[in-house]
């Protein structure tokens, strides 16, 4: 398995590890690429770039929101990759694919939503806004107590929710913490980012992963989204926020045939 560590002009800490078809991987909110890591093997016939986002990780933040993200991850990044995003990742997934189609030969969420602010009005479900304040105000009182509770939401409902967690956090304490910067762009992305009215502009192959449990994402999201052929949708019974952490066999036994589809 080869592995090298390419940074690029923006500062961005791109970790490429395998050979074969481009795979981008985006990982979520207060962590960075190295939640992947259980993957690598699995992935290792893929070249795959894991990205620590700006301001996450190994990454130097970078000032503005969604959209410069985008611009700056689609500069750094190889065209015709297919690109999958877990959770806040899956949101700039999204973005990168609606904003350059041309270059993005395929989406694949896990565990995200066009729109993570449940919206009462509208029966839409998602992250009560409270919740999303609370972490706002916390943000600001203690960094690394606010990423521990939020790991700890994430596997809420997983049968290995213990062990999870402490996967999740042994991975991520890895690398140094998210700067606050980026933990409040991240957390205003999915506060106010509602892409829902541009989804059947999407036509490139799409594959979601959802976690019947998942507490962020509620599964009454996946009826509410656009059906088409070149989507598909697979929700993982078990599963909470981190299926591919939680059932990481199940995970991979509808990621790999699907990569396999758009590679081939």
């Amino acid at each position: 398995m080869s592995q090298m560590t390419s940074t690029h002009s923006a500062n961005l800490h791109i970790e490429i590890i395998g050979q074969g078809p481009d795979l981008v991987m985006l990982h979520g909110w207060g962590v960075n690429s190295a939640v992947f890591t259980p993957l690598h093997e699995s992935l290792s016939q893929y070249r795959v770039h894991y990205v620590d986002l700006p301001g996450f990780g190994h990454s130097q933040q970078i000032e503005g929101g969604l959209s410069t993200w985008v611009d700056a991850l689609v500069a750094a990044l190889p065209e015709h990759a297919i690109w999958a995003g877990w959770s806040l990742g899956g949101l700039v997934a999204t973005q990168a694919a609606l904003s350059y189609p041309q270059k993005i030969k395929g989406l694949m969420t896990i565990a995200s939503s066009p729109c993570f602010m449940a919206k009462d009005d509208e029966a839409w479900p998602g992250i009560p806004p409270q919740v999303l304040n609370q972490f706002s105000e916390q943000l600001e009182q203690n960094l690394p107590r606010t990423i521990e509770r939020f790991l700890a939401i994430q596997a809420m409902g997983s049968e290995t929710a213990k062990e999870d967690i402490k996967q999740l956090r042994d991975l991520v304490l890895a690398r140094p913490l998210p700067t606050a910067t980026a933990l409040s762009q991240g957390l205003s992305m999915l506060t106010d980012i509602d892409l829902r009215s541009q989804l059947t502009e999407l036509q490139l192959p799409w594959l979601r992963i959802w976690g019947r449990l998942d507490g962020l994402v509620p599964k009454r999201v996946q009826p509410k989204m656009p059906m088409a052929s070149h989507i598909e949708d697979a929700m993982l019974a078990k599963a909470s926020h981190a299926p591919f952490i939680s059932h990481q066999q199940e995970f991979l036994q509808v990621f790999m045939p699907w990569l396999t589809l758009q590679t081939r």
